[in-house]
């Protein structure tokens, strides 16, 4: 049977990346330290070890177990504008623990290495966002993104360890933790609403992004090992159409059944429109589900009243206070 590591596979993406691949015959682990997943989100049928993947020692101990045949990494702290604040955090987990995954991989013989980087590395390119575009990422999280990146296909060229990269963006579904207040503005729109406050938009909300629902995304990463024509390859993967803040405030009310109530914020250093082209991956993976945004909302609505309100707890360990957005330092 095929043995595939599942990094994060507690969280948000890497559940439904873990519950693709069990449909697809894998025996899967995941590794999560639950820090920001949960055991509740592991599919049935997936083995728990719970982890960092910061202990280079407990990683080799790992591979030396279980011999993985294929590795999807998906553990990350993604906050964009959060990152400015946790340099050392953001690097040593986002790319730190990336390279003692690669050099495990290297060094057991694993047949591919798929990595979730993030359209964060494009910076504010001209969009649509290609694959080709020079990449200039303009947060910390981007640029350890695009050096794991980097990593693999230096540690492709000289170990021929073959990787396949997925650039997606703005993310959404069951399973997201909503209680981040800092990542994943729909579920940060829907907690607002759950918990009766206003939903908050820095800036004027004119800003767009193109919002991807989780079934359109998880299954397409899943099965690209099963192509040869993926290997070593890069891709853009999510939603084709954007929308503005304000109008996915209103959208996201509407699936909670709720009267739209927003407070805007004092802007933020954000990177104001970003959205991407997919035609490289149609061409080599195939057509992908495209859900429209408001059945997509409208599931995930269902799915956060089952489960409800979550408190939202501030990072413990911000490094630089200096231009925190006073919204990031109120305990909520």
């Amino acid at each position: 049977m095929v043995v595939t590591l599942v990094t994060g596979g507690a969280g948000f993406i890497g559940s439904h990346v873990a519950e693709a691949l069990l449909h697809q015959g894998h025996r899967v682990v995941v590794l999560d330290d639950l820090s920001g997943g949960s055991v509740d989100n592991v599919p049935p049928g997936a083995v728990l070890e719970v982890d960092t993947i910061l202990d280079e020692g407990k990683i080799d101990a790992l591979f030396r177990r279980y011999h993985f045949d294929y590795v999807f990494h998906l553990a990350a702290y993604a906050a964009e504008g959060l990152s400015h604040f946790i340099k050392r955090f953001n690097y040593q987990n986002n790319l730190i623990g990336s390279i003692n995954l690669i050099n495990a991989s290297v060094n057991y013989d694993v047949k591919c290495f798929v990595f979730t980087s993030s359209i964060a590395v494009y910076g504010a390119a001209s969009r649509p966002m290609l694959e080709s575009m020079p990449a200039h990422p303009e947060d910390s999280y981007g640029i350890a993104k695009l050096a794991v990146e980097m990593e693999l296909q230096v540690t492709h060229n000289i170990f021929g360890l073959n990787y396949i990269i997925f650039r997606p963006h703005n993310v959404f579904g069951e399973r997201q933790n909503i209680g981040d207040k800092y990542r994943n503005v729909i579920g940060i729109f829907m907690n607002k609403i759950m918990r009766g406050e206003p939903m908050t938009i820095f800036g004027d909300g004119t800003q767009t992004r193109a919002f991807s629902y989780i079934n359109d995304v998880a299954p397409v990463i899943a099965r690209a090992i099963e192509l040869p024509t993926a290997y070593n390859e890069v891709f853009n993967i999510g939603a084709d159409t954007p929308y503005t803040v304000n109008e996915l405030a209103l959208r996201t009310a509407e699936a909670m059944g709720a009267e739209p109530e927003i407070l805007y914020l004092p802007a933020r250093n954000e990177v104001q429109h970003a959205y991407s082209s997919h035609e490289k991956i149609r061409r080599i993976l195939g057509e992908p589900d495209s859900t429209p945004l408001q059945d997509g909302l409208l599931r995930m609505a269902t799915w956060a009243k089952t489960v409800g309100p979550r408190t939202s707890r501030p990072f413990d360990t911000i490094e630089i206070p200096k231009n925190l957005p006073p919204s990031w330092r109120q305990r909520a």
